[in-house]
Formats: structure tokens, C-alpha cells, sequence
């Protein structure tokens, strides 16, 4: 399989100008498999997926149900054990770790933003936000936290509780949770699929925020052309195995790429 780099035009990290330079990769695939079941019941989520995802670039993973893109997700993510070939963040194979240096390499290097939102109820907004840095037995950063919260547009609802809060407000509160232990990457599985279409685009706009200025590394697994189209690059997914890539997409440009993978699929 094609190794895939980003070569938006849009601000992010600043890229290394060597000749022949590629950006370094803040998470690798090589040969990754995934099979489920056995027997009559096998089903093979992935095939042999190799890709590089650049630091500081914001990528977004399309494809049809059943093409593997949660699983792509959840096995570069480390929350699932791909069944072949190796998942590397930030020069850490997480194929080899066992489960309690995978869950603390989760904790301190990867940020999650979920469709759910997957707040505390009982905690505040400031409590929701630190409580990765809590289970890990770390004070936060205060100046880091300031920002942060400022950045999420939250300064003002530090006190309330989720239930206090918009669907835009409580997702915000996740991408502020998913940056405060500064992670290597912020996965993001379906991260604006309950909300309306003005507050996806605020999220979304605060997810491209993230790249371009804090030059962090933002992976989203959506269904929405639109959503994709604020990424520097899209990987489509099809039957488990990569079958397209688009740079620079537009939501015409991703939905016409995934009208022919429907067709396919």
C-alpha cells in the first residue's frame, strides 16, 4: 500500500524544506490487519494498511459502512490490538506494550474526542477538562490550561455542569480535555455527528484551529464530505484496505470520491 503525506496549502506546522524531505510521521501503520471471528464468521476489517500521518496535519478517514475506518481509528489509536503488522505514535510501537503501558501511553499521549461526548455529569467543565491529568496523578499546567479554555471559548462556564451546557459547549469541552495532557495525536470518531450543522462548523473550525496554530495532529473518522473538507488530506477506506487519498479536498471533491467508493463497496 501507498504511504500517503499531507501537502496542504493550508497553515500548520512548519515543514522540514530538506530536498526530498518528508514530514515526520506522529503515527505510522505498516501492513496493519484486523480480523474478527473465525471460520464461516471471518471478517476481515483490515487489509494490509500502511500510512504515515504527518505531525501537525489534520487528517480526516471516509469510507463506506463496513470499510474499516473505526477500526483503522481504534488500532492507531491503541484502543484495539491490530492482528497483524505494527501501529507506531511518536516513535512508540504500541503493538509491543503490554495493557498497563498501553492505557498510561493512551492517558499522556493521545487525546479522544467522541460523538457522545463521554463528559462526567457530576464534575464541572474545569473538572471534566483535567480529569485525564488527574487520573494520572499531574498537576495541570495552568498557564496551558488558561489557554486552552480561552481557545474552547469556555472562560466563562468553567463552574458548569454538562448539563448546564449546548451539544456545541459539551463537545468543546472534549476537545479541551483531549488537549490538556498536549498529546501526540487527537482522534476524533465521528466528533460533530450530534450536532447541528452551525455548530459542527464551529467544532470543526476549532479542530483546524488546533493544526494551524498549536500545530497538534488532529485524525477524525467522519461520514460528512463537509466535515472532511476542513482536513489537509482524506483516506478513504473500502472493503478494509486503503483505496483512495485526496489533498486539499473540497466537500464536492469528497463526495464525489465517496459516491464512487459506494459504488464498490
Amino acid at each position: 500500500m501507498p504511504k500517503i503525506f499531507s501537502s496542504s496549502a493550508r497553515p500548520a506546522a512548519a515543514p522540514d524544506t530538506t530536498p526530498g524531505a518528508r514530514p515526520e510521521a506522529a503515527v505510522s501503520l505498516s501492513a496493519v490487519t484486523k480480523v474478527y471471528g473465525r471460520g464461516a464468521g471471518t471478517v476481515h476489517a483490515l487489509r494490509g494498511v500502511s500510512v504515515d500521518i504527518p505531525r501537525g496535519s489534520f487528517t480526516a478517514v471516509m469510507g463506506p459502512s463496513g470499510s474499516g475506518k473505526s477500526t483503522f481509528l481504534h488500532c492507531a489509536a491503541g484502543l484495539d490490538r491490530p492482528t497483524g503488522g505494527t501501529v507506531t505514535l511518536g516513535g512508540s510501537e504500541l503493538t509491543g506494550l503490554d495493557e498497563t503501558r498501553l492505557t498510561r501511553l493512551r492517558r499522556d499521549r493521545i487525546g479522544f474526542v467522541f460523538q457522545a461526548f463521554n463528559l462526567m455529569p457530576s464534575l464541572t467543565v474545569l473538572q471534566n477538562i483535567t480529569l485525564p491529568l488527574r487520573l494520572a496523578g499531574r498537576r495541570p499546567d495552568r498557564t496551558w490550561l488558561a489557554e486552552i479554555v480561552e481557545r474552547v471559548g469556555l472562560a466563562d462556564r468553567t463552574g458548569h455542569r454538562p448539563a448546564e451546557l449546548s451539544g456545541g459547549q459539551q463537545q468543546r469541552v472534549a476537545v479541551a480535555r483531549a488537549l490538556v495532557t498536549r498529546p501526540e495525536v487527537v482522534f476524533g470518531d465521528e466528533p460533530t455527528g450530534a450536532l447541528d450543522t452551525v455548530t459542527a462548523k464551529e467544532v470543526l473550525g476549532l479542530l483546524r484551529q488546533t493544526v494551524d496554530e498549536l500545530g497538534q495532529t488532529v485524525v477524525m473518522v467522519t461520514h460528512d464530505p463537509v466535515a472532511a473538507s476542513y482536513a489537509d488530506t482524506v483516506l478513504f477506506l473500502a472493503d478494509g484496505a486503503l483505496a483512495d487519498a485526496l489533498t486539499a479536498p473540497t466537500a464536492e471533491l469528497v463526495a464525489d470520491r465517496m459516491s464512487r467508493l459506494g459504488a464498490w463497496a
